[in-house]
């Protein structure tokens, strides 16, 4: 399998590099980013400029993608370049995929995705899901974990705060409410890509751990 991955340097992009490497069902993987990743056996890193996307097939021609993009509205300056990298960015690149023979797409999402949310995240994560189901692909991939439990390549300090409770919490607290470690969610995406099973499927936090 040819797998594309979006979002390799992130949190949860980097484990599921890693696995997608290690992997002898994946013969190659390609991983655009923006700043160079270091070469190693099986793995393209075209640096590319996400806000004008090449149109080479050369890039967009795969069997999967695995989209684990993501920012926050504080990282990202402003609602709408939130907007721009969790929603718009990963549609544009679904559709050349799709374009180009993919028949697999595996969103990172998140726990309450709806685009009825009166929460903006929430919201919009919900308008990601909504779109990349109208693309139609042969099978679709919603994973929504909830907190992630894991070093942030830039400050969250709520999400710090948050994950110190849960940590406190959590022998109490049922699998739906724990937080969520990144190599759980990078497994579940991977074994989703892999999978030939035609179809939706949701992958719901208490299942990612």
């Amino acid at each position: 399998m040819h797998l594309l991955l979006l979002g390799a340097t992130g949190l949860v992009g980097s484990h599921v590099l890693e696995a997608a490497l290690a992997d002898p069902r994946i013969t190659a993987v390609t991983a655009p980013t923006r700043r160079p990743l270091p070469s190693r056996p099986g793995l393209s890193a075209p640096v590319l400029d996400f806000d004008s996307l090449p149109q080479d097939p050369a890039v967009w021609t795969v069997d999967a993608v695995i989209c684990a993009l993501g920012t926050t509205i504080k990282t990202a300056g402003s609602r709408e370049r939130f907007h721009r990298v969790d929603h718009d960015i990963p549609l544009e690149i679904a559709r050349l995929a799709k374009a180009h023979g993919a028949r697999t797409f595996v969103l990172n999402s998140a726990k309450g995705a709806d685009v009825k949310s009166w929460f903006f995240y929430s919201r919009v994560k919900g308008e990601t899901e909504q779109d990349i189901l109208g693309l139609g692909f042969e099978r679709t991939v919603l994973v929504r974990p909830g907190l992630i439990d894991g070093p942030r390549p830039e400050p969250r300090p709520v999400e710090k705060w948050a994950g110190k409770v849960l940590s406190v919490l959590g022998p109490l607290l049922p699998l739906s409410m724990k937080a969520n470690p990144p190599e759980a969610i990078a497994r579940a995406m991977l074994a989703a890509a892999i999978s030939s099973a035609p179809g939706v499927t949701i992958v719901p936090s208490q299942d990612l751990h």
